[in-house]
């Protein structure tokens, strides 16, 4: 049997996964329309760094689906039913891929990504990918019919909700009010997903942990192969109550796996709404909290995971890609770490304490375990080695964002260290 009518007669997108990878010896990926993560190919260490973070955070890193829009790709995809080659973004950590649209009844369904990397498809291999992609339109389709059956009717209302696949409110209202789906007036989402596909058992105690909580008549939850999706319901009077419960369940969920355990997700935040046509949003938003923790590997309490604190964290992604692309350093932290690399200060973490701490000197002398004598000396010294003014909020800030990324992405560490 050929490998085509092979693929052909495949009912599990997994399974089709691993055909196409197995036969094109690349990497694969599949998506749904909102670039969330469908299915992967097996050969995860063969996969780029753009591809391991979709696969992490179970979804496509917003600022690659940002630059696939201004390249114009996406706008592509929708308009023409060949594959098309996307040529390597290197600053991203994105390889040269092939990517086709999935259609089915005439909507795109997702997306499926082949990684060429240094190794292009024939033509032959690009005529087999276009012509087993309606199949695998027909295979997404039917992850979501099944997830919906397995669920119930209100899951079911409730994806919806989630993916803007409803008209208008009113009819979602009729329709819930039908599958009895009690509607909050007052909500926020939250998101647990799990660090690797060896943690998914935590789904399960957290599915447990959820039904013992103190607020569990106020949440309705959706449960994926790597992610659980909480809707909690705050008190329709009491502005800002979700937030107090999300607060609440992750101490809940912390103390009952414990500290190692807990760790094993990553949890995002969304802010509280009281219009359900923003339930999506609020999803995004968690969403985008888990996927900058991805992209920072933070220190396990250094990231806040609420959406409403992120601050400057929401746009370090985007500062990576700038500074990257342009080689651009800063001479002052250069100077800071050849002098700590020469003498074993410790005059980079001084600084970032010390900026996170608003300049207070009790309080990063605490954290940095020193005594504030230690502390004004190695303030001193700073200063006396470089042009940084402690009084110019402007440069504190920047400042502080440069350390976050050198602190906490390590490709970034390592060009400061390469440029020394």
């Amino acid at each position: 049997m050929e490998v085509k009518e092979l693929i052909l007669q495949v009912e599990d997108i997994h399974k089709a996964t691993e055909l196409i990878s197995s036969t094109l010896r690349k990497p694969v990926i599949i998506e749904n329309k909102n670039f969330e993560l469908i299915s992967y190919s097996s050969s995860m260490d063969e996969f780029d760094q753009s591809l391991q973070k979709t696969i992490l955070s179970k979804k496509c890193p917003i600022f690659v689906i940002d630059r696939l829009k201004k390249e114009g790709i996406v706008q592509r995809l929708e308009q023409s039913p060949d594959p098309i080659r996307v040529h390597p973004i290197e600053e991203l950590g994105f390889h040269q891929r092939v990517v086709t649209a999935a259609k089915h009844i005439g909507h795109t369904m997702g997306y499926i990504w082949v990684q060429e990397s240094d190794h292009l498809l024939t033509n032959e291999e690009l005529t087999l990918l276009e012509e087993v992609t309606p199949h695998l339109g027909k295979l997404i389709y039917d992850v979501y019919e099944k997830a919906n059956a397995k669920e119930g009717r209100r899951e079911e209302l409730l994806w919806k909700l989630l993916h803007h696949e409803y008209g208008s409110e009113s009819q979602f209202r009729h329709d819930a009010s039908l599958a009895k789906l009690t509607l909050p007036e007052r909500f926020s989402v939250v998101v647990f997903s799990v660090t690797a596909a060896q943690h998914n058992y935590m789904l399960d105690y957290l599915e447990r942990t959820v039904h013992q909580s103190s607020n569990k008549k106020s949440i309705i939850y959706l449960k994926t192969e790597f992610q659980m999706i909480i809707v909690l319901h705050g008190e329709s009077g009491n502005k800002l109550s979700t937030r107090d419960m999300a607060r609440e369940l992750i101490e809940e969920v912390k103390s009952e796996a414990g500290e190692e355990e807990f760790y094993n997700f990553l949890i995002g935040v969304g802010k509280e709404y009281t219009t359900l046509y923003q339930m999506r949003k609020s999803f995004l938003e968690a969403l985008e909290v888990i996927e900058i923790a991805n992209f920072i590997t933070p220190r396990p309490e250094s990231m806040p995971r609420e959406f409403t604190k992120l601050g400057i964290y929401r746009y370090l992604a985007t500062l990576y890609e700038k500074n990257s692309s342009e080689d651009y350093y800063s001479d002052d932290l250069l100077t800071l770490i050849q002098k700590d690399t020469e003498k074993q200060t410790d005059l980079l973490r001084t600084l970032e304490v010390y900026l996170a701490n608003n300049g207070k000197g009790k309080q990063t002398a605490n954290e940095l375990f020193i005594h504030p004598n230690t502390l004004n000396y190695r303030i001193k010294q700073i200063q006396e080695l470089t042009a940084i003014d402690f009084h110019d909020f402007n440069m504190k800030t920047y400042l502080y964002t440069e350390l976050l990324l050198l602190n906490n992405v390590e490709a970034y560490y390592q060009r400061y260290r390469d440029a020394l």
